[in-house]
C-alpha cells in the first residue's frame, strides 16, 4: 500500500487523509452501483477521486513517494476517472 512507504512524520496526517478518502470513494463507487438513481453517487465519486488526486500529487510535491509510485498511483486515478466518466455518460443519456 501506498501509505507504507510514507515518512513517520506524514503518516498519520496525510496517509490516513489518503487511506480515508479512498475508502470513502470505494464506497461512493459501490453505492452508485447499488442505486437506481446513479448520478449523485457517480458525481460525489468523481469529487472524492479529484481529492484522492490532490493528496497523491502533494505527496509528490513533498517528496513523500517517488516519481515512479507517483506514476503508478496516477494511471490508476486517471483509469477510474475514465471509468466514472464513461458511468456517469450512460447515466445521463
Amino acid at each position: 500500500m501506498l501509505v507504507r512507504g510514507f515518512k513517520k512524520e506524514f503518516k498519520y496526517t496525510l496517509g490516513e487523509q489518503f487511506k480515508k478518502e479512498t475508502t470513502e470513494l470505494v464506497i461512493l463507487i459501490y453505492r452508485a452501483n447499488s442505486k437506481k438513481d446513479k448520478r449523485e453517487a457517480l458525481s460525489e465519486a468523481r469529487e472524492k477521486l479529484e481529492t484522492v488526486r490532490l493528496l497523491v500529487r502533494l505527496a509528490k510535491d513533498l517528496k513523500i513517494i517517488s516519481l515512479r509510485a507517483f506514476v503508478r498511483v496516477n494511471k490508476n486515478i486517471q483509469n477510474t476517472s475514465k471509468q466514472i466518466s464513461g458511468w456517469q455518460k450512460s447515466v445521463n443519456t
